[in-house]
């Protein structure tokens, strides 16, 4: 690896230097060379790239909100003996969680992000002083410019005007997985009662187009140099309300965090309902990738949302 990282980044010294780490899927490593201390993520599997590829433009799209603190990425490259690498700074993160407060605002934050570059991009179209051929940054639609991974999931990231389409789809990816590994008969029946109903969670409320992290949880929250920091994202344009779930299925925050974030961004009617709908999507999701133990949930979950 040193030789290959010498190579991709025209590095003179690189050595050995940190911990371990990279998630459930990659492997992940610390290099002190004379361009500073860098983590570095492999993977041998054949869609590596097309997954790191995905982190690297999510971090990238997180960075330049300036709203919250996030590994600086700085290059994917193919491992010649297979998969792929993603190089990024190294942080010296500890887990805790005494600045839940400031993480909720800077989420928060992050998710009125495009709102915030709409009323910018409104005043300058107003403006005398409009730059000739200046690019609006606010984004109108659901989804990203390129594919993200759910874990080693690719997620259908194609744009679509409609929030519960763009959803909809995503969750239908979910149960097709499960059917083609599990031909789960009970899933498959839910399922087909439970997408008719969708559009009803949403009647009353308008969803416009946050970036989200889109698997935030406690392991993928940290804090360095008093504040918060989060990372391994697959981001895309969606509801703010989905980045809320996972935490609360698996952990990572505590009620300070919601106190600050809903301080910013009001819960709207029918919350509670669509979260069980967002632990839906993640339930499934866990069912793909770590097994049966997750149908339980998953069915739970479906069976619930359509009795009430």
């Amino acid at each position: 690896m040193e030789r290959l990282l010498k190579s991709e980044l025209n590095l003179t010294d690189v050595k050995l230097h940190g911990g371990g780490g990279g998630g459930c899927i990659n492997q992940g490593v610390g290099y002190m060379t004379d361009m500073g201390h860098l983590f570095v993520k492999h993977n041998a599997k054949k869609g590596a790239r097309l997954m790191f590829d995905g982190e690297y433009e999510s971090l990238c799209a997180l960075q330049d909100t300036n709203t919250i603190r996030v590994p600086k990425a700085m290059k994917v490259f193919d491992n010649p003996k297979g998969g792929a690498v993603l190089v990024m700074e190294f942080l010296d993160m500890t887990g805790s969680n005494r600045y839940s407060t400031q993480l909720g605002e800077n989420i928060a934050r992050l998710h009125l992000h495009n709102e915030e570059q709409e009323k910018k991009s409104k005043l300058k179209e107003t403006s005398v002083h409009k730059a000739e051929g200046e690019v609006n940054s606010y984004v109108d639609k659901f989804g990203f410019h390129c594919t993200t991974c759910c874990g080693f999931i690719p997620q259908d990231n194609s744009w679509h005007p409609d929030w519960v389409t763009f959803f909809s789809r995503k969750l239908q990816q979910q149960l097709d997985l499960v059917q083609k590994d599990y031909h789960d008969s009970e899933a498959r029946d839910l399922w087909s009662q439970l997408q008719r109903k969708i559009p009803a969670y949403f009647k009353d409320i308008e969803v416009r187009p946050s970036l989200l992290h889109g698997d935030l949880h406690a392991r993928n929250i940290a804090e360095i140099n008093a504040e918060p920091v989060i990372f391994d994202p697959y981001s895309f344009y969606g509801h703010h309300e989905f980045e809320l779930a996972i935490g609360s299925l698996f952990g990572g925050f505590d009620s300070d965090f919601f106190t600050a974030y809903h301080s910013l961004i009001p819960m709207s009617l029918g919350f509670s309902e669509r979260q069980e709908l967002y632990k839906l999507f993640n339930c499934l999701n866990h069912w793909n990738h770590f097994g049966g133990g997750y149908r339980g949930q998953s069915v739970s979950i479906m069976r619930n949302l359509l009795h009430k």
